[in-house]
């Protein structure tokens, strides 16, 4: 079983799910120079293994030492062999609780093995090895989110980078969490305080005069890159302010309220679209009723949770603060 491009595998296997805890062996694997293997590997529910040198009766032992002593019979340096040595025994003899993981299609994938290593000969267009795995592979955890690479911490994906075929992890405990779909402790408690002091920012902006609103609205835009091209507030007819992004000469039609209506979020919208400006911003942090704008790109509708998350990401929660002292 494969998944279709960039869609995540969120298949599960009862067995494998049962052993993954509480502290299996993991091992990151290279399905063949590049991942070449991995396609064929997540299409048949198998782990590759290289080393076409090492007869497989020999690898069978588990023997370490004769299989590196072997290595160097065929012309590889001793430090090499062993490493060589230590991945083929642990392909061969780790037991079905220890968890693989490789890189592929921007995503962690990671499978559990069945006991026993079939001998392939490179017949098979892939690897010389090859150990069934438990379920299909999968590149989720196990409440069924995405592993996107870009998601993960370099501490773990950095394990890409490794030279050589298989190899263990140096951060066992933090892959574990990913696999279950767990968030670190540390990370918890700061989306916490992140919701605290956007829940605070939100009281703060709610009480701000009208002025200091229409003032922190410009700050914001400003440090967002829109440059103010009209003056603030004033005598404007149709809006209470234009910026423009500099670099690309859009102009963006703002409408400011303390409160307001959806009628007068409509008569806005059809206020923009006599404009010249390419996009529109409608921001009120006390709204009469549920607003809702149309789903368009360049029309843009702010809250109060919005103005309050784009204002900490701009650094003016202690701006608000001082104002609502």
């Amino acid at each position: 079983m494969v998944c279709p491009l960039n869609q995540p595998n969120t298949a599960m296997d009862p067995i494998a799910l049962s052993t993954l805890s509480p502290a299996p062996p993991l091992r990151y694997i290279k399905l063949g120079r590049q991942n070449a293997w991995a396609e064929p590997c997540f299409e048949r529910g198998e782990i590759h293994l290289g080393h076409r040198e090492v007869p497989h009766e020999i690898a069978l032992s588990g023997d370490r030492e004769a299989i590196a002593a072997y290595l160097m019979t065929t012309g590889r340096q001793p430090a090499k062999a062993r490493d060589f040595a230590r991945e083929i025994v642990d392909f061969y003899t780790l037991d079905e609780s220890a968890v693989w993981i490789t890189f592929a299609r921007d995503h962690l994938w990671w499978a559990q093995a069945r006991p026993g290593v079939t001998w392939l000969g490179g017949e098979t267009g892939a690897g010389f090895r090859m150990r069934q795995t438990l379920g299909p592979w999968r590149n989720t955890d196990l409440q069924g989110r995405p592993l996107r690479i870009d998601g993960l911490s370099t501490r773990l994906t950095k394990v890409a980078a490794y030279r050589q075929t298989l190899c263990g992890i140096e951060d066992p405990n933090y892959l574990l969490m990913k696999l279950k779909g767990e968030e670190d402790p540390m990370v918890l408690r700061g989306r916490k305080a992140i919701d605290e002091l956007q829940a605070v920012a939100g009281e703060a902006i709610a009480g701000l005069h009208w002025a200091d609103f229409e003032r922190l609205i410009d700050l914001i835009l400003a440090r967002s890159g829109w440059q103010r091209v009209s003056e603030l507030g004033g005598t404007q007819k149709d809006v209470d302010l234009i910026v423009e992004q500099v670099a690309t000469q859009e102009r963006a039609f703002v409408q400011i309220k303390s409160s307001a209506g959806q009628a007068v979020l409509d008569d806005y919208l059809a206020r923009f679209d006599q404009s010249v400006c390419q996009r529109m911003f409608f921001i009120c942090h006390s709204p009469r009723g549920t607003l809702r704008s149309p789903d368009r790109p360049d029309v843009h509708l702010w809250n109060r949770e919005a103005i309050a998350e784009r204002a900490i990401e701009a650094g003016l929660f202690s701006w608000l603060l001082d104002k609502a002292a």
